[in-house]
């Protein structure tokens, strides 16, 4: 297998929960994502090899690929989803204009009006059930996982998310007004499922992290009143959390947009271990190290406008700037602001991760 990196790295599960745990700082930097994208994944597993000696028609090529493809980027976990039905919603897709371009397009969720506006809707509306999760990854990870790997559970915890999509952004908007009552009913049967997921996913002891998902913000501020995240999103995602404490694992939180407003809710009543998705319009992970680094930790912070655009010298610097300020005493993993999305160019990518592997 070729390798486009300087500095060799071995996995240690353990010294990435110490690290973000904030137990002193940690002897290399750690490398977190919530995702790359399957076109980033494959691209990389073409150019590297990471797939030889694998049979793509052994029904654990997708797991084992996580593993050979995590090792040999150097992270100390592997991704891993509870399947399941989900939410039902209006999508849109349209054609992919990426580097990297998706077969089958990108997908839009319509922010107008989605499958439950109505009352008479609500009532009509298929629900998914937990009878629909599949464990079959968790369970192949809780026996073939490299002893010096961990297991992060995600693509859990959408909260507001799922009510906005179920209702449409603009039709809850509306709803919050005329009829909060509706909001509430499916804010609950939400709020439900999700727990359900969580507790399905922390009855695994290889699973060290539950990284719940909930894009509650935009550039400028949230997207409606605090009063109402703190009513219909946050009591999900505190009792997520104490799912995941109370069984000894870890919550990080990943949510996009200026979230100053509820910050201090998340970390005190919620109580996330972990706030992900920075962007540099918005604030820099950076100063939130500094605001806020004392109580949860902070992962990712490299901005993916800058790193789609910056040239390699310049992201080496940047990774090593933020690396000098938010590594000390430990609460810090390095990567992407928020996704390694196909339009971000690979070259770029590894950049970012070898020079996050030479810090010393």
């Amino acid at each position: 297998m070729k390798s486009p990196f300087k500095t060799p790295v071995k996995p240690d599960g353990a010294a990435y929960e110490a690290c973000l745990l904030r137990k002193g700082t940690p002897k290399r930097a750690h490398l977190v994502e919530f995702f790359l994208d399957n076109e980033i994944q494959q691209e990389i597993g073409r150019r590297f090899g990471v797939a030889e000696g694998l049979d793509t028609a052994d029904p654990h090529y997708g797991e084992k690929f996580e593993i050979a493809l995590q090792r040999f980027l150097g992270y100390d976990f592997v991704h891993c989803v509870i399947g399941h039905d989900g939410f039902e919603s209006n999508g849109a897709i349209v054609g992919d204009t990426a580097g990297l371009s998706r077969e089958g397009g990108r997908s839009y969720v319509n922010e107008s009006k989605g499958p439950v506006s109505t009352r008479e809707e609500f009532e009509k509306a298929h629900w998914p059930s937990p009878a629909s999760f599949n464990t079959r990854s968790l369970e192949w990870f809780e026996k073939n996982l490299p002893d010096d790997m961990c297991v992060v559970v995600w693509s859990l915890g959408q909260i507001f998310e799922d009510i906005s999509f179920m209702m449409g952004y603009e039709t809850m908007c509306e709803a919050l007004y005329e009829d909060p009552g509706l909001v509430r009913a499916i804010g609950e049967k939400v709020r439900a499922y999700h727990a359900e997921i969580a507790k399905v996913a922390v009855q695994f002891k290889r699973v060290r992290f539950i990284f719940p998902s909930d894009d509650m913000g935009f550039k400028n501020g949230l997207l409606v009143q605090p009063a109402w995240l703190e009513e219909l999103a946050l009591p999900g995602h505190r009792e997520i959390a104490r799912i995941a404490h109370e069984a000894g694992k870890n919550c990080l939180l990943h949510s996009c947009g200026k979230l100053d407003l509820i910050m201090e809710k998340l970390i005190t009543d919620v109580r996330i271990d972990a706030k992900h998705s920075f962007e540099d319009t918005i604030e820099d992970v950076s100063d939130a190290k500094k605001k806020y680094g004392s109580r949860i930790a902070l992962l990712g912070g490299i901005d993916v406008d800058f790193l789609c655009r910056a040239g390699e010298q310049a992201i080496r610097s940047r990774v090593r700037e933020v690396l000098k300020k938010c590594l000390p005493g430990g609460g810090y993993a390095l990567g992407s602001g928020n996704t390694v999305a196909n339009y971000v160019p690979v070259e770029n990518y590894l950049a970012m991760v070898d020079e996050a592997r030479n810090f010393a």
